[in-house]
């Protein structure tokens, strides 16, 4: 049996985290992760949402299977579970990761290699490492810090204490009841995976450039990124669209469709 398997569905793919109750990331958990990420990179999918059977996105580290191995192997299990996040981090598709339950250590940094993030509220984060004497291991500190602020992100990481989502909601992109979160995430990933795919992906480069660099290294790549959005088919529908609107406008007429935008079929190129 898989602990991490990918599907497709049309335009949507999944990476389904699939050892309930706990998907501890494990030696499994790491070489089926890598397998998933590469099918869903081969993929010809629009968007990834990744989620968790069970009642708990990750409990984190398997720790339980670490006796008796060296440091050594453990910089190495560490690096290639660290490559995989980045790998989704690194996708042109929008990333949304759907959590509830424990939500933690490797677990937690997995969802965070996500580009949008759905909680259950009954999500609760813990950075686990402290209380082994460790750090997050995988990127989680510096983008908690990114998300939450420095000081919440230090509390977090070095109090190691478990957290609602509710008491950190910076945490996540939307806050759902639990009943209703496997369809609000379907439903996000779905949208994005139906609308302007490579807008997407310049979306991710800039704010990517943002990040390593500030506003300055964002400006600099700025056209570079978006100019050649131009010639999409995706843009050409929009600006076919808003045209149309403008022009009813004009005349003094309501808009076609409504709102601009609001009923564009996006393919993706």
């Amino acid at each position: 049996m898989s602990a991490v398997r990918f599907e497709q569905n049309d335009s949507l793919g999944r990476i389904v985290l699939a050892s309930p109750s706990y998907n501890f990331v494990s030696a499994q958990y790491n070489n089926d992760l890598i397998a998933a990420v590469h099918d869903a990179a081969e993929s010809d999918i629009r968007a990834l949402l990744i989620h968790a059977e069970g009642p708990n996105f990750s409990v984190g580290g398997a720790v339980h299977e670490w006796r008796g191995t060296t440091h050594n192997w453990f910089r190495t299990f560490v690096a290639e579970v660290t490559n995989s996040y980045r790998a989704l981090e690194a996708l042109r598709i929008p990333v949304v990761a759907a959590i509830r339950g424990q939500t933690t250590g490797g677990g937690l940094e997995l969802a965070l290699s996500a580009d949008f993030i759905v909680a259950s509220d009954n999500t609760v984060v813990w950075c686990v490492e402290i209380t082994t004497g460790q750090v997050p291991l995988a990127g989680g500190y510096q983008r908690l810090a990114s998300l939450i602020g420095p000081g919440a992100a230090r509390r977090l990481v070095m109090l190691g204490e478990q957290t609602p989502v509710t008491q950190v909601p910076q945490v996540a992109d939307f806050i759902v009841a639990d009943d209703q979160l496997d369809q609000a995430a379907l439903d996000l990933a779905t949208r994005l995976s139906q609308g302007p795919t490579r807008a997407y992906a310049a979306a991710k480069s800039i704010l990517k450039a943002w990040s390593a660099g500030g506003i300055a290294a964002a400006d600099k790549l700025m056209l570079d990124l978006s100019a050649d959005l131009y010639n999409t088919e995706d843009a050409r529908n929009g600006f076919s669209a808003g045209a149309a609107a403008m022009e009813a406008l004009l005349r003094g007429e309501e808009p076609p469709n409504g709102d601009a935008g609001t009923h564009i079929k996006f393919v993706g190129h």
